[in-house]
């Protein structure tokens, strides 16, 4: 017994190694740093503790930090998978060329950060891009939208050029979670004469509850700190409408080398992600407590 507990020990060690070296580590660090108090003048750190916070959240751009990261990462998030959970079930259905489509429609998945904000960029030019062309044809605007360069409307361009990324990863997972769903309770729920929104609702939707939950999770934490698409599109501009967590601290870190104000950010950034684990957490064992028998 005790000889095969160590086995296990030793087969789970460098995994824990990785993670130590990689992640918590950083991390450690990061909170370590965000004590101390650092700029390009005065590289030299000195210790200033709380107070480091005091200063950071005593300023109005951390609280418009925070609510355009919510504002991004909550829209982002229901969009892409609302979007994603209809396409799966639209890919679920026997197509023409089936495989085909699915390529396509996994296309913007596949491709890099970077190049989709560029592409994106291209398609918001006030002048040539194919967005205000489309409108200015169709008569619904007589000059080209600076949608980039406007308050208004930096926030939603960012956030549909997210979607359009990011609805193909939703929509693989939940194309294998519908293809997993029992088919003789479909079929017994339409004998019953259950219509095809009532079939989603009281078979499909309970069977691959847990597999919306994850994946909510997890696109909510790969959009929080989510960073090439807001970068190149507005660098967090204008006047830091779009401006989020990656993005500011990128900016104070490697741009101002305000290392400790960038930690400051890091740290709050990792409560904000650790609060999302914990509703997790709760979430999960709420639904244990429903499906436990009585």
């Amino acid at each position: 017994m005790l000889r095969d507990r160590w086995m296990s020990f030793a087969f789970l060690a460098p995994a824990v190694l990785l993670l130590g070296v990689f992640l918590y580590y950083p991390m450690i660090g990061t909170v370590i740093e965000s004590f101390y108090s650092t700029s390009f003048i005065n590289p030299n750190p000195a210790f200033v503790g709380f107070k480091q916070y005091e200063t950071v959240m005593g300023k109005a751009e951390f609280w418009q930090v925070l609510a355009n990261s919510l504002v991004w990462t909550v829209c982002v998030v229901a969009l892409q998978n609302v979007i994603g959970f209809f396409v799966a079930v639209l890919l679920n259905q026997a197509l023409p060329a089936q495989g085909l489509v699915r390529a396509v429609v996994l296309l913007p998945w596949v491709l890099p950060g970077v190049v989709v904000a560029i592409l994106w960029r291209f398609m918001y030019d006030p002048q040539l891009g194919l967005i205000n062309s489309f409108l200015i044809s169709a008569g619904l605007t007589t000059e080209g939208i600076a949608w980039l360069a406007d308050k208004t409307t930096a926030m939603g361009a960012v956030i549909l050029a997210a979607v359009w990324k990011g609805f193909p990863f939703s929509a693989l997972i939940y194309l294998a979670a519908l293809q997993s769903v029992d088919r003789e309770q479909i079929e017994a729920a339409t004998i019953d004469g259950a219509g095809a929104l009532r079939r989603l609702r009281d078979v499909v939707l309970p069977a691959i509850r847990n597999v919306i939950l994850v994946n909510v999770v997890l696109t909510t934490i790969l959009t929080f700190n989510y960073f090439d698409i807001v970068w190149v599109l507005t660098r967090g501009g204008p006047q830091g409408a779009t401006d989020i967590f990656p993005t500011k601290i990128y900016e104070l870190g490697f741009g101002q080398f305000r290392f400790g104000e960038a930690a400051t950010y890091g740290v709050a950034s990792i409560g904000v992600l650790a609060l999302v684990a914990a509703l997790y957490v709760l979430a999960q064992r709420a639904g244990s407590r429903r499906r436990r028998p009585v």
